[in-house]
């Protein structure tokens, strides 16, 4: 480690209040840098040695997620370095780190979809429950927006819409299935003798009070657990199967985004990578020259 390494991560410690951690982290990371270097000066590194620094990083393996964080280790020593006039100028400018893989959400099979709400509720909070599950699946809502329903505005039942309001305070309006709101229907009048005086929310816990997300969370985990799937199940996951058991069946991007809330069809497309993973196991399954001999 040079005397400028050793001074940086001193400043580091004293001004910044650096956890010890952080600190040890850092060093490493500028150790390896001059190992890269070949033990020449990182002061006077240019951006093509950095640069091939990270592509033998990436050649031994090491996970986007791990470069990255050392790329930013490396990229605080030279902004430090530039600061104080050591360098001219700044060599990790326009350097990137490899994109990290985005993983693929979590969706239920259409089966597991219906063992999980073919479960009928046994007393007046599993009511709720399944009124909660299959509103989520039926009509694809983030946990924030179910949370959030109130009682008075939400739900139309002639229409068989529910309002939301999203992300940024957006507000969109996406249908609700029969059976979900036959399940809200049954909700509704034991929910009357439920909630508190003057409380609006819709889904409300055993003291009349609107329901937390932990609450539902916690809620959802049980009842998959008790349906026996053998998965964890949490409610952004039935977000994921409504959005992709909905593009399996219509192939209708566009109308998935708007119903998912999504300003961004970006975001949406992540699903049609769901969609081709089912359709490879049903060709997996189905061709006669992909069938394992």
């Amino acid at each position: 480690m040079s005397a400028a390494a050793d001074e940086y991560l001193a400043e580091l410690a004293q001004q910044r209040l650096a956890s010890p951690h952080t600190l040890a982290a850092y060093r490493r990371d500028l150790a390896l840098l001059q190992e890269l270097l070949g033990g020449a000066a990182p002061a006077a590194a240019r951006q093509s040695q950095l640069r091939r620094a990270l592509m033998q990083l990436h050649g031994r393996g090491l996970a986007p997620r791990s470069i990255a964080r050392t790329l930013s280790a490396w990229r605080g020593y030279y902004a430090w370095l530039a600061r104080r006039g050591a360098i001219a100028a700044d060599p990790c400018n326009g350097l990137k780190a490899p994109k990290r893989p985005r993983p693929l959400p979590k969706a239920l099979s259409p089966d597991q979809a219906q063992a999980l709400l073919d479960r009928p509720g046994e007393d007046d909070l599993e009511f709720r429950d399944k009124a909660m599950f299959e509103l989520f699946y039926s009509s694809g809502l983030r946990l924030a927006e179910l949370a959030g329903l109130n009682v008075d505005a939400a739900l139309d039942f002639a229409a068989g819409e529910v309002t939301v309001t999203g992300k940024r305070g957006k507000t969109r309006i996406v249908p609700v299935g029969q059976p979900a709101r036959d399940a809200l229907d049954r909700w509704l009048e034991i929910r009357a003798g439920m909630a508190a005086a003057g409380e609006v929310a819709l889904f409300v816990n055993r003291r009349g009070q609107r329901l937390g997300h932990r609450s539902i969370e916690r809620r959802l985990a049980a009842w998959a657990r008790r349906s026996g799937l053998g998965v964890g199940v949490h409610p952004h996951m039935l977000r994921h199967s409504f959005a992709s058991h909905l593009l399996q069946s219509s192939g209708d991007l566009r109308a998935v985004q708007e119903l998912l809330g999504h300003a961004s069809i970006a975001a949406t497309q992540i699903y049609t990578h769901l969609d081709f993973q089912h359709l490879a196991k049903v060709y997996d399954a189905a061709h006669p020259r992909a069938r394992k001999k």
